[in-house]
């Protein structure tokens, strides 16, 4: 009878056991899907930060021609955007910066925005080049390239916030803090809009 009873504790013993294991497992698992969805998020902030950077040497050389006179604002623009390359290939491609990295790299890459956008309203002045197909092209690509880094910034935070949910929540907590798993920073403020700067800019004239 002590024999069974003793078989009987083992058997649920290692019942409870595997209970546990199974339990922490899909905690660990969620975890890492929760996380390399924020790592996939921020690649996708990563190529349209990258595309806004492509777009600056075409813009350049599509205006200069066209605009002796903004060589200024031409070199701002250049300058700005070797600070946003040179940040942003310093980062790891792997796994989603921390919180003092990503404020460098989206002040980079405000800078570039606002230096864009100074250049597009300095073209108003301009008319035949306004008025040339190619620029027309470009503006497109690169008001439509605006809309998908707002649109992928938005992204990330929400995986970010699911995931460092998830973080803090009992007991994913517990297999989180064990694992080394570390909560990751969000985009605390939109860049701000092509209009936003133009109306700015537009002040700071009058």
């Amino acid at each position: 009878m002590q024999r069974t009873v003793s078989v009987s504790f083992v058997t649920l013993g290692l019942i409870v056991a595997a209970l546990l294991m199974a339990l922490m497992a899909w905690l660990y698992n969620g975890l890492v899907g929760a996380r390399e969805q924020v790592n996939a998020g921020w690649a996708q902030v990563e190529n349209q930060y990258q595309r806004r950077l492509d777009l600056v040497p075409l813009l350049i050389d599509s205006v200069q021609a066209y605009m002796d006179h903004e060589r200024e604002t031409l070199s701002a623009l250049t300058d700005a955007r070797a600070r946003a390359l040179g940040i942003l290939a310093s980062g790891s491609s792997a796994d989603t910066p921390d919180e003092t990295e990503l404020r460098a790299l989206q002040q980079a890459q405000g800078e570039v925005q606002a230096a864009m956008t100074h250049l597009l309203l300095a073209v108003e002045a301009y008319p035949d080049l306004k008025a040339s197909q190619n620029f027309r092209t470009l503006q497109d690509q690169i008001e439509g390239t605006e809309n998908r880094v707002a649109i992928e910034r938005r992204s990330y935070n929400e995986f970010a916030r699911y995931y460092n949910t998830r973080l803090q929540t009992f007991p994913a907590n517990m297999v989180g803090s064990l694992a080394g798993f570390r909560f990751k920073p969000y985009f605390e403020a939109q860049i701000q809009s092509y209009e936003g700067i133009r109306d700015a800019f537009k002040r700071e004239q009058e």
